[in-house]
């Protein structure tokens, strides 16, 4: 009874939110921000991390500059569509430790694909014995060789699941 009791606070809450801040998209004001430049997240190998993003998820990879705020530290971009990029600093020297999820971390970075391409790259991902999970026939759920949570979903930028989202 009183996981039900926590359901029902919780979808409360919910309601509570979207009615005092969701506006309807005739409504909303128009978004302040161009788009996501980039997402960084941690490497610990800079070849393996091009191997495994450009040669098996086929982003291509556009510059790999020193990262100005720590010497010795890479800095490197992949082209995920869009105008939009995924980055990734190395910091040779320092451990860092394993991938870890926590509040105010990252949870998984989701990267819009066509289905035709979804298809081939899931294949590619069982090909290369990535462990994968597939969800709901449009999402791939995957860790890079670091941890880092990545999914791979069929929709199209601005839906989830069939529904508008933006």
């Amino acid at each position: 009874m009183s996981a039900e009791r926590d359901l029902t606070a919780i979808e409360a809450a919910r309601a509570r939110i979207r009615a005092a801040h969701l506006r309807d998209a005739a409504e909303r004001p128009a978004s302040s921000a161009r788009g996501l430049h980039h997402t960084a997240l941690i490497s610990s190998d800079v070849e393996r991390t091009v191997r495994f993003y450009q040669d098996l998820l086929e982003f291509p990879l556009t510059e790999l500059i020193e990262n100005r705020d720590y010497p010795g530290s890479s800095h490197f971009f992949f082209d995920i569509g869009n105008g939009n990029l995924l980055a990734f600093f190395d910091f040779p020297g320092l451990d860092l430790g394993p991938y870890a999820e926590v509040l105010g971390g990252l949870h998984h970075c989701a990267i819009s694909v066509d289905p035709a391409h979804w298809d081939r790259l899931v294949a590619k991902l069982e090909a290369a014995g990535v462990e994968h999970v597939v969800h709901s026939g449009v999402s791939v759920y995957f860790q890079d060789p670091d941890g880092a949570r990545i999914e791979l979903i069929a929709d199209p930028l601005g839906e989830m699941y069939g529904e508008r989202v933006l």
